[in-house]
């Protein structure tokens, strides 16, 4: 499986944070479910068990079935006077809610 999806240096730096704080052999897991106010949702957990058809990137795995979801996008990590916060940035998406984590195709 080829992987279109990038992590940004921000989002790294945040994962290997909460990382340490994990149990060895942890991982920040990314997939999308059904759900949310427009069709889909980014769902961001950490983990330490993978399938076979995972695909792992350093320390991000993205089950197959997410990563159709999910190719040519970007995860990063965004933090301002307002929020913290991991984001997907995906050309794919049709609309996205406010939150940015609720999106349609």
């Amino acid at each position: 499986m080829t992987t279109t999806f990038e992590i940004t240096e921000n989002a790294k730096k945040q994962i290997a944070k909460l990382l340490e704080k994990e149990p060895k052999g942890s991982f920040f897991r990314v997939s999308v479910e059904g759900g949310g106010c427009s069709g889909f949702k980014y769902n961001f957990t950490i983990d330490n068990k993978t399938n076979d058809k995972d695909l792992q990137i350093q320390q991000v795995v993205i089950d197959d079935t997410s990563h159709n979801f999910l190719k040519n996008s970007k995860l990063d990590y965004e933090q301002n006077l307002m929020s913290k916060s991991f984001r997907i940035i995906n050309p794919d998406a049709k609309a996205s809610c406010g939150c940015g984590i609720s999106f349609s195709l």
